[in-house]
């Protein structure tokens, strides 16, 4: 199983920003992308809804001979992750809002979360919340950026004014730390930075994410330790546009449409 592919998906081409992390950290590693964007964006649907797209998603990938799973949405991981983890007999990595190393560094201990309201109203969210008393942790929903993202329109005058918006929430309550708690709001890293300046330092969990994949496979002994080159196929159920905007630049990569 070692030449099998980890697996990964998300409501959309925002996992992409997990994916670059962990084939940037383990070069030899095949990988299986599903770009489930004609359900994005997660944030806004249910809980049962969630849990049974994610169930879909796996289903999928294990069928596609995946070894490991790395859930690369945050409101899939916080909503759905711990019945996956039950269901199915693969290890699972999850994708939370990097809150900890935030916390930690804190000096006006005030950090701010950009989210979408599906990972902010989950009970896991709330769990890691309760274990920071000491810090305010203030929530800003990002409602409406996921679907400008997914459509590539990530300098249009629509998303920069809502998320200009969003910020401005955050700067008025001396924040030093912004987490960014979905995985396609670090396409908008440069422009948040532009806007916020960089005294206030931005966080996500792409690197933390790709460590423990790398940890997990070692546990189980299932990296790939061959030389030959790794292949990576990603798949959309809408169109592949997008998804190829945000992969050009990458290698050994074949992006094509799929039905699920």
């Amino acid at each position: 199983m070692n030449t099998n592919p980890i697996g990964f998906f998300d409501s959309g081409i925002g996992g992409i920003s997990i994916w670059k992390k962990v084939t940037t950290l383990l070069p030899n590693e095949n990988t299986i992308y599903l770009a489930d964007s004609k359900n994005a964006p997660y944030g806004q649907k249910s809980k049962q809804q969630i849990i049974d797209l994610s169930c879909k998603n796996t289903e999928l990938l294990l069928q596609k001979g995946a070894k490991i799973i790395v859930v690369a949405c945050n409101t899939a991981t916080t909503n759905a992750i711990g019945y996956l983890r039950k269901k199915y007999n693969v290890p699972f990595i999850g994708i939370e809002p990097a809150i900890k190393p935030a916390a930690l560094q804190s000096k006006t201990k005030k950090i701010g979360i950009l989210a979408t309201k599906g990972t902010l109203n989950s009970s896991l969210f709330s769990e890691k919340v309760l274990q920071y008393s000491d810090i305010e942790i203030l929530e800003q929903i990002g409602e409406g950026l996921v679907p400008l993202i997914e459509n590539g329109n990530i300098n249009s005058a629509e998303l920069t004014n809502l998320l200009h918006n969003y910020l401005d929430n955050l700067l008025q309550k001396n924040i030093d730390y912004l987490v960014l708690g979905c995985s396609h709001y670090p396409f908008l890293w440069q422009k948040i930075e532009n806007y916020i300046g960089k005294k206030i330092k931005i966080i996500d969990s792409g690197e933390a994410v790709a460590r423990q994949t790398k940890a997990i496979l070692s546990k189980y002994n299932l990296l790939n330790l061959t030389n030959k080159k790794s292949t990576h196929k990603l798949y959309s159920n809408t169109n592949t546009s997008v998804l190829k905007m945000f992969v050009k630049n990458c290698k050994n990569v074949v992006v094509d449409k799929l039905e699920f």
